[in-house]
């Protein structure tokens, strides 16, 4: 990779990290101990992950257990359960707790479809918000007399050439989630 390229590179990559996280979290209608990465309980006055207060795992395609370490945890990661975006009611059966998640109805396969490509665009608006930035500099440079004309065309086709790279990679990530969940 070019040298001028390597800010810009990572800056990209960060981006496309966190979509990915994004739709980690987005429920398909198969049990995925990611959708509750962004969760957290209130533990002794802390507000904690639950995945650093119990074990998480998938037991059946469709159903996700939560066992805390510390029982007396239950109804505390019930509460924050029932009072996040999730959407699925918890089972309590004293030692663990449930969560059955449904199959996902058309609508609400259309509306998360949705969600999908709007997530993906607003990912590519803040590639191509890096690229601009990137060309700012660049034209800076020239201005400063660090770099040459000849310099400045190539260093901006190097960083729209890489802005095409990450965006075609976002659509493909997209496209990827969106079958997923459309064959649910």
């Amino acid at each position: 990779m070019k040298q001028h390229l390597v800010p810009f590179d990572e800056k990209m990559t960060k981006t496309v990290s966190v979509l990915e996280q994004e739709y980690a979290s987005i429920r398909a209608g198969r049990a995925n101990a990611s959708v509750l990465n962004k969760l957290v309980v209130d533990y002794y006055g802390a507000a904690t992950p639950i995945n650093q207060m119990a074990a998480v795992s998938v037991s059946e395609a469709r159903i996700l257990v939560i066992q805390p370490w510390d029982r007396s945890t239950l109804k505390n990661i019930e509460k924050a359960i029932l009072a996040s975006d999730i959407g699925i009611n918890p089972q309590n059966d004293g030692t663990a707790i449930r969560l059955v998640f449904p199959p996902l109805t058309e609508e609400r396969r259309k509306e998360l479809s949705k969600k999908v490509e709007k997530t993906a665009e607003d990912s590519k608006v803040a590639i191509r918000s890096i690229r601009r930035d990137a060309i700012e500099k660049y034209k800076a440079m020239k201005k400063a007399s660090e770099i040459t004309e000849d310099d400045l065309k190539n260093y901006e086709k190097d960083i729209q050439d890489l802005t095409d790279k990450y965006c075609k990679n976002i659509d493909g990530i997209a496209a990827a989630k969106k079958k997923e969940i459309m064959e649910i």
